[in-house]
């Protein structure tokens, strides 16, 4: 089954510099110091151009290493493979790390992994092999029968987080291998073949990329400074920081959050739309957008258009369609200068809309059903991810009710007052702070971390929203939370061209706007179902169910007020 098609091996490339890493801070008087700056400087690239030589010089003597002894008569089962150009097929069969369990004892496996780690000692090399987020170790021992000295001075000296193609036996150890996530088995390795050799420095070790919280926390305690891998450089680095298991598991995680979404809502009836993104106007009135020019480099088509805040209005346009329940996951786009821990500038929105009979509570049963569906479905399916995660981040496990729980907004403020915050205005909104307290309040009250609060009052929801028929001072609204934070603000909305016309004029929104709904022609004029929606974030969702720190860390490629790259 091995390595029949094996070129001849070829020499790697040179290594390229390795990172400086971060700058050093600076004084806000360091300008004054002019020729200490420069002297730093020199210093720094001095250090730079010998930590290149050095890394130049270890890529080097590594080629050689690496290299196939061609009187090795074991020199077939391994080496550097011929480059994959789609030539053919061979028909083998590949065993992904994470099936590889004692249901495969002594079976032969072909596993393709790239090299977490490795180390080579006299006539044995260990290796630690990943694929996805799970991590199994492979052994080598000289024997001359299907392992030389050749192929063990080779497997010592691939490349870390090269991509390799490893033959052997399931073997179950003497001991777990609690270094890796699968414990109770490893492969006694028969063959290797690089597939993709890393050719340039490593910007930062993995190892210290996926360090847990915990583990650094305790060798604080014991005096010591373990290296972690600051933001700003994992994600100048994304490619490589997205590997650390706990980084591929949260993505993983976030796609299963979207197939939970489309799974719960297609069995309630529910049709998944895709609207436009690139519209002529400010989606939601008020709110900051990304201005361009649509067709700019044609100057007669040429026209200002904006990036779309929100689907909303194609929501409801679908809705008034006759399409009765709609939702979409798609990119929203906001132009905010919040630099915080949960938002962006742009990020993957969950949006639902859909017609009501009586009462918005309709929707609000909805979102319940949605959330315990989605919260258990990655309990019972992502086990394994979020065991991933939690080894790096550790979090205690989201607690939620068999049925969603509703307060109306002046129950919550009343817990906050009898709490001891008297200042919150029962008729203003909650600011971060008073909500994280009131999230810690519902908890200890009621066993439950994720609830909706609703009835909130009309002074501080858009224009669009239906007033309360028993309270004018209040509103037909509602947000959801998820341990203490906001993921979700939804109403229902005026369906009436006439009574929206009349809270534009209150709210001083501008026509061309309140026209869009309610003008000649408008979408309400034609006989619009009672309906409501709510829109979530998909990274703060993510974020929130395994309690994470910062939204960047469950945004693939974030996009805030000051990164546009990668």
């Amino acid at each position: 089954m091995w390595f029949d098609d094996r070129s001849v091996t070829l020499p790697s490339a040179s290594v390229a510099s390795t990172s400086a890493g971060p700058a050093p801070a600076h004084d806000a008087d360091a300008a004054a110091a002019g020729s200490s700056g420069k002297k730093a400087e020199k210093k720094a690239a001095a250090k730079a151009a010998k930590e290149a030589k050095k890394a130049a010089n270890a890529a080097k003597q590594a080629a050689q290493a690496s290299s196939v002894d061609d009187n090795d008569p074991l020199k077939h089962r391994y080496g550097d493979a011929e480059m994959i150009q789609s030539k053919n097929i061979s028909g083998k069969t590949w065993t992904t790390v994470r099936d590889l369990d004692l249901t495969k004892k002594d079976q032969e496996v072909l596993v393709r992994a790239r090299v977490q780690a490795v180390r080579g000692k006299g006539k044995s090399a260990f290796l630690v092999l990943r694929s996805e987020s799970f991590t199994v170790q492979a052994i080598l021992f000289v024997d001359d029968v299907t392992v030389s000295k050749g192929m063990v001075k080779y497997a010592s000296n691939i490349p870390k987080e090269s991509m390799v193609d490893v033959a052997g036996f399931v073997r179950q150890p003497g001991e777990k291998v609690k270094s890796c996530t699968q414990q109770d088995v490893e492969i006694q390795v028969t063959g290797i073949s690089t597939i993709s050799k890393t050719s340039t420095a490593l910007p930062f070790e993995l190892a210290d990329a996926a360090r847990s919280t915990k583990e650094v926390e305790e060798a604080k305690a014991r005096g010591e400074n373990l290296p972690t891998v600051l933001q700003d450089h994992r994600l100048n680095n994304r490619v490589l920081d997205l590997r650390t298991p706990a980084n591929n598991a949260i993505f993983q995680i976030q796609s299963g959050v979207c197939m939970l979404f489309r799974e719960i809502l297609l069995s309630k009836g529910f049709r998944e739309i895709h609207t436009p993104k690139l519209i002529a106007g400010a989606s939601e009135g008020g709110s900051s957008v990304f201005k361009l020019q649509y067709m700019g480099n044609y100057p007669s088509l040429a026209r200002p258009a904006c990036l779309a805040q929100s689907p909303q209005v194609y929501k409801q346009m679908c809705i008034c369609s006759d399409f009765d329940k709609v939702f979409e996951i798609g990119p929203v786009f906001r132009a905010e200068d919040s630099n915080t821990h949960r938002h962006m500038c742009e990020f993957t929105g969950l949006d639902i809309e859909m017609s009501i009979k009586e009462h918005y509570f309709e929707v609000l049963d909805v979102i319940g059903d949605m959330f315990n569906y989605i919260f258990e479905g990655l309990n019972k399916r992502f086990k394994k991810e979020l065991d991933a995660v939690r080894e790096q981040y550790p979090f205690e496990d989201i607690e939620f009710l068999p049925k969603a729980l509703k307060l109306t907004f002046a129950e919550g403020i009343k817990m906050l007052h009898e709490a001891g915050y008297t200042h919150v205005d029962p008729y203003g909104d909650l600011n971060t702070e008073t909500e994280r307290v009131l999230g810690k309040l519902v908890k200890q009250k009621y066993k439950t971390d994720f609830f909706i609060l609703h009835k909130y009052p009309l002074s501080v929801r858009p224009f669009y929203t239906m007033p309360c028929p028993e309270d004018d001072k209040l509103s037909n609204s509602f947000d959801v939370f998820i341990r203490g934070e906001e993921i979700i603000s939804g109403a229902q909305r005026i369906h009436d061209p006439e009574l929206l016309i009349q809270r534009g004029k209150e709210l001083d929104v501008d026509p061309e706007t309140v026209n869009l709904y309610a003008g000649e022609g408008g979408m309400l004029r034609f006989g619009a179902p009672p309906h409501g929606g709510c829109g979530v974030g998909l990274e703060r969702v993510v974020m929130l169910f395994m309690g994470l720190n910062n939204i960047r860390k469950t945004s693939l490629f974030p996009r805030d007020p000051n990164r546009l790259t990668p």
